[in-house]
């Protein structure tokens, strides 16, 4: 994995006006994403990661600041970064194959028609819907939907892979299963991650790095951890790691106590351009 700089965050703050001026939800968040880990970001509701995610993905503007993907500063959303939502919002009078396909015939739309079918039905094969592509939303679970969605993002050769809490709404079993089918597939794709989640265990099992926010206003990076466990993981022997529940401890730590605090005044003043 190497440690340029994929990703790059730089200043990146988002404000909202207000009856009292300017709300600052998340301020000054730096971090570099090295090429092909997977990162994921946690803190309490209202600590901004999603919103981090969104400027990201290019579906919320960003106030201050700067988001460079590959060398590249990005402006708006576009094919390069596949999106989860926690809900995969699939049309619903189009198959699940279709559902990919709208993506697919947008950004391989040089392809011959057979070829852009079978990068749809490859990722849906992939992520265990080969028997049901041709199913509509309302004839799947709703693991099976996410499942959709996660093909869907994955079908378009996304620089990076964008998940928004995508196993949030799921039962334990169901959301398990799909952990292990997106670990399959990123090892399999490589490609950068990030990932909004606000579960302890989930964030462990899948990271390289986990990024512990501030609450809000004005959210921040508070820690950054490192997840050294060996990959490919599996479940048993990650929880079985003697720094497994070392690890935890230090997130349900920072999440406790540490997320409340804030950097005082002249720390900030410090940190501003």
């Amino acid at each position: 994995m190497s440690d340029v700089a994929y990703l790059e965050l730089s200043k990146l703050t988002k404000s909202y006006p207000s009856p009292k001026g300017r709300a600052v939800i998340v301020k000054d968040v730096d971090f570099k994403f090295r090429r092909g880990e997977f990162v994921t970001v946690i803190g309490h509701s209202g600590c901004g990661k999603s919103t981090i995610l969104m400027m990201v993905a290019g579906l919320s503007s960003i106030s201050e600041g700067a988001i460079i993907l590959a060398g590249k500063e990005l402006v708006g959303p576009g094919p390069d970064r596949g999106v989860v939502f926690q809900s995969p919002s699939l049309l619903p009078w189009m198959t699940a194959k279709e559902n990919v396909m709208l993506g697919v015939d947008q950004v391989f739309y040089t392809a011959a028609k057979i070829e852009r079918e079978q990068i749809a039905e490859y990722y849906l094969a992939l992520v265990g819907l080969g028997d049901s592509m041709h199913k509509t939303p309302k004839e799947l679970s709703q693991g099976m939907r996410q499942r959709v969605g996660i093909a869907r993002a994955f079908a378009l050769a996304p620089k990076m892979l964008l998940l928004d809490e995508p196993f949030g709404m799921l039962d334990s079993l169901t959301r398990y299963e799909l952990q292990e089918v997106l670990l399959q597939l990123w090892r399999r794709e490589k490609t950068t991650a990030m990932m909004v989640t606000h579960d302890v265990d989930e964030a462990l099992y899948l990271s390289d790095r986990i990024i512990c926010m501030t609450d809000g206003p004005e959210a921040g990076i508070g820690e950054v951890m490192e997840v050294k466990f060996p990959r490919p993981r599996d479940r048993k022997s990650v929880m079985e790691h003697p720094d497994y529940y070392v690890l935890r401890e230090q997130l349900i730590h920072f999440l406790e106590f540490k997320a409340h605090q804030h950097p005082p005044a002249e720390a900030m003043a410090v940190m501003l351009p």
